[in-house]
């Protein structure tokens, strides 16, 4: 991160104890604008001290949070999510100006946050336990979901609103307090949420938003009042973000990268086909964890499926996602723009065929914007780099496989497995590919086959470290322990008289 002279801009508050706070950090990075490359805020770079002070405001708050009854919770979320409708347009802007996505994906992503704010709200019947009457003689149990303390999210660039809505309504919803760290790169909608939570009647210090980067997060994972930790980014840093915290004996999860394919069969609609790749490709730019990257064309699907994808591709309107019309905005940095930009000259020299090459893409008015037009390689192998890596930008690459069984083993060899999609008219085909696949969230002629909230987002292999996706019940179970509880009461006729020195039984 660059140190700013942040006198000439504003600087991003940080949210402590139910009110904005000046940072007195000494470090400051640039949050940009992708579509013209200029420096629109500074971003303080937090210290520990200062995660501390979040921290110790987020464990004040615990106690009375914890003790409010569920449904009271429920009902300030419900305020919270009508206040995020209210605000739609704000949000959508925030996003599409800090990250460069369209307005139009931006409201889509949005929209996907605010139903996991609704599956939340629905907390007094989520947090409901189990009971047994008579498990032994005069005997009850039962059990309870009880919330664990303070809980911490790290969230990425790539969605300023969704991600962080995966966790924190989840985890508040539950009776804990909460930490935001989002991207230092996107960090005004994190703010913009605590603004509208609070006017929603949260309580201070129950949600808190802190910036910053390698020091904020191992503040984060290392703090002894940090319960559990959340985080979504690549499979490099999800893994040290999951050994640190657990380490420092906390509960985490932490979604990876992905490299997701697409499996399309001889008998799949290729003008539904190639029109969903497209969108699941170069949408966002690529950068989605749920993108799909990788195609694999079976048996003769390919030739004719390339030809309609760079047809496609080609027509794409690539400009500033506050335009109207656009269908693809800029990456979210210069340094990113070109490491996507070396993927491709990587995939030309290691042999694949260039069916569309967007490096040559200029924007009329915006020629310092982060832009990079959409590209597709076509006879890639395996043991190329633009097919092992997560490239994360508009570059889509297509292998073939004989047939259905080569697909599957091609996917299945991979170290990724967040998502992928089949497309085929055959049930059969379908019904095999969504029990042999090893991938956690699978589509059938859905090419982005993202969960509703009510269930569980999160992959497998390198794509997740621990046990629980987000959102959905996982979320919950996640964001509470079971504490079990089993009752006589002395009076009763059947209470045995005496000790017992032996196991007992309840029988």
């Amino acid at each position: 991160m660059t140190i700013l002279n942040s006198e000439r801009i504003a600087t991003v508050s940080l949210w402590i104890d139910g009110r904005k706070a000046a940072s007195r950090s000494s470090r400051m990075g640039e949050v940009t604008n992708p579509a013209t490359g200029e420096v629109i805020r500074a971003v303080p770079l937090c210290t520990a001290a200062e995660i501390n002070d979040a921290v110790a405001a987020a464990a004040r708050a615990f106690p009375a949070w914890r003790q409010t009854p569920p449904l009271r919770r429920a009902r300030i979320l419900t305020r919270f999510r009508e206040l995020l409708e209210t605000h739609r347009s704000e949000l959508d802007r925030l996003i599409s100006e800090e990250h460069g996505k369209t307005v139009a994906d931006a409201a889509g992503s949005l929209q996907r946050g605010i139903e996991v704010v609704e599956f939340a709200s629905g907390v007094p019947h989520l947090l409901k336990g189990e009971h047994a009457e008579d498990v032994g003689r005069g005997i009850d149990c039962h059990s309870m979901s009880q919330p664990l303390g303070v809980c911490a999210g790290i969230t990425p660039f790539n969605f300023p609103v969704m991600v962080p809505l995966w966790m924190f309504p989840v985890a508040i919803a539950c009776g804990n307090t909460f930490v935001l760290k989002p991207s230092e790169k996107v960090p005004s909608a994190s703010l913009r949420m605590a603004e509208l939570f609070k006017e929603a009647g949260l309580p201070d210090g129950v949600f808190n938003v802190v910036h910053g980067d390698k020091e904020a997060v191992d503040a984060l994972l290392t703090h002894p009042e940090v319960r559990a930790v959340s985080f979504v980014g690549s499979t490099p840093i999800a893994k040290y973000v999951y050994e640190t915290g657990t380490r420092h004996g906390k509960r985490v999860q932490a979604l990876g990268g992905a490299k997701n394919h697409a499996v399309v069969l001889p008998d799949a609609d290729l003008d539904f086909t190639a029109d969903a790749l497209i969108g699941a490709a170069y949408g966002s730019a690529g950068e989605r964890c749920m993108a799909i990257s990788a195609v694999v064309a079976v048996g003769d699907a390919g030739d004719a499926l390339v030809q309609k994808i760079a047809a496609k591709a080609a027509r794409l309107k690539v400009g500033p996602g506050s335009e109207h019309g656009i269908e693809m905005g800029p990456l979210i940095s210069r340094a990113h723009r070109d490491k996507v930009k070396g993927y491709v000259d990587a995939g030309e020299k290691e042999g694949a065929k260039l069916a569309l090459d967007g490096r040559g893409l200029q924007v009329a008015g915006h020629d310092n914007g982060f832009f990079l037009g959409p590209t597709l390689f076509d006879h890639v192998k395996p043991e190329m780099s633009i097919y092992k890596d997560e490239i994360f930008g508009p570059v889509l690459v297509v292998l073939r496989a004989a047939d259905l069984d080569q697909a599957i083993n091609l996917v299945n060899r991979n170290p990724y497995g967040n998502g992928t999609a089949i497309f085929t008219r055959s049930g059969g085909a379908a019904r095999r590919f969504q029990n042999e696949i090893q991938v956690g969230m699978v589509g059938i002629n859905v090419p982005i086959p993202v969960p509703m909230a009510f269930f569980s987002f999160g992959g497998w292999k390198n794509s997740l470290f621990g046990d629980l996706h987000v959102h959905g019940m996982e979320g919950v179970y996640f964001y509470t322990r079971t504490k079990v509880v089993t009752t006589r009461w002395p009076e009763s006729p059947e209470a045995p008289k005496g000790g017992h020195m032996v196991m007992p039984t309840h029988g």
